[in-house]
């Protein structure tokens, strides 16, 4: 079965602005924000709390799971092509922000991941490969204003 061209990525950042990030197990020194493929039947939503979950064993329904209502189109690498139908080179990524009140013991998924780390925003968004990613982590603080609001203590 294919994947299909539709995605999540999820800026899991703190009240304070610090940015979780992965490093890819298939892309030692690939630093990124949690994201994944969208299943059949899902809801934009659910893939992002199953990959949430999968990823670190967060729950992100225990915390602020924002849809920040932006959409990145860009080509799929030519490594990663086989995964998709054989007309697919364009992926779809939908962007959601999910805000910790703190630092948050992470589990992450050994098949996926080889390590992570909690960065200042500035830093996290020098760090990641993907400059879709990047520009999320730039436009933390505007993007996250709802979060901020609503957990500042």
């Amino acid at each position: 079965m294919y994947k299909i061209p539709v995605s999540v990525l999820v800026v899991i950042h703190t009240i304070d602005l610090q940015v979780l990030l992965l490093e890819r197990t298939d892309h030692p020194n690939y630093w990124q924000s949690v994201t994944g493929s969208q299943d059949p039947g899902e809801t934009l939503y659910q893939t992002a709390m199953r990959e949430v979950l999968e990823e670190t064993g967060i729950n992100a329904a225990d915390y602020s799971l924002t849809d920040w209502q932006v959409e990145n189109q860009y080509e799929i690498y030519e490594e990663w092509r086989w995964r998709y139908a054989p007309d697919v080179k364009i992926n779809t990524e939908h962007v959601f922000g999910l805000c910790l009140p703190g630092i948050t013991p992470v589990k992450i998924a050994a098949r996926e991941h080889l390590n992570y780390i909690w960065l200042p925003w500035q830093q996290a968004a020098m760090q990641v490969f993907s400059s879709s990613n990047a520009w999320a982590i730039l436009n933390l603080p505007v993007l996250c204003t709802n979060c901020l609001t609503n957990n500042n203590p």
